[in-house]
Parts: structure tokens; C-alpha cells; sequence
């Protein structure tokens, strides 16, 4: 049953061209969103989409995949664990940001 625990599976399509960070570490890291879509029908019988965003962080050689093999409208399988973090936006507003951090990534669609 651990393993169960902060896993997060998601269907989607890419939203934006990831974002690649060479860190001088030497990893690298991928960002990019990826949008799920849910339809269902209203109380008058019409047909409603819900379209959730979700933001991605992959590192290492998942994060390579991202780069050669990922663009826009992309359809992915996502598997990874939920991480909420805060940080401070140039005005000196702290954010606060919940990401998804890869651990596999599926290339699906054409």
C-alpha cells in the first residue's frame, strides 16, 4: 500500500514548448504544462468540457526525453508525486506553486 501513496497518473496534452534547464550541476531540467480534459452533461442535457492545467518537472534523462521528444499538443502519460513549494516573484510577492515531478513519461498519439 506505500506505494500508493503521492502517486499521481495524468493523460494529456503538452501546453507550451517545455522549458530546458542546463543547471551547472550539470542536470537538466524540463518544464512544461500539460492540460486533462473531462466532459460530462449539464443539468439541460449539453455537453461541457472541464480542461484542468497542471504543471510538470522532470529532471535527468527524463527531462532529455522531454527535450528531443516533447513539443506543443503532444499526447503524454505522466506518472509521478504531487510537490507544492513557495517562492518570491520579482515584486518580492511570495507564490506559491503544486507541480507534478515525473518519474515516467509515455510518448502517446502520433
Amino acid at each position: 500500500m506505500s506505494t500508493l501513496r503521492n502517486t499521481v497518473q495524468l493523460i494529456g496534452h503538452v501546453g507550451n514548448e517545455p522549458e530546458i534547464v542546463n543547471l551547472e550541476s550539470g542536470k537538466k531540467l524540463a518544464k512544461f504544462s500539460v492540460a486533462t480534459n473531462e466532459s460530462y452533461k449539464n443539468a439541460k442535457g449539453e455537453k461541457v468540457t472541464d480542461t484542468q492545467w497542471h504543471n510538470i518537472v522532470a529532471w535527468g534523462k527524463t527531462a532529455e526525453l522531454v527535450e528531443n521528444y516533447v513539443p506543443k499538443g503532444k499526447e503524454v502519460g505522466i506518472e509521478g508525486k504531487l510537490t507544492s513549494r513557495s517562492y518570491e516573484d520579482k515584486d518580492g510577492v511570495k507564490r506559491y506553486i503544486t507541480e507534478v515531478v515525473c518519474h515516467e513519461l509515455l510518448l502517446l498519439g502520433k
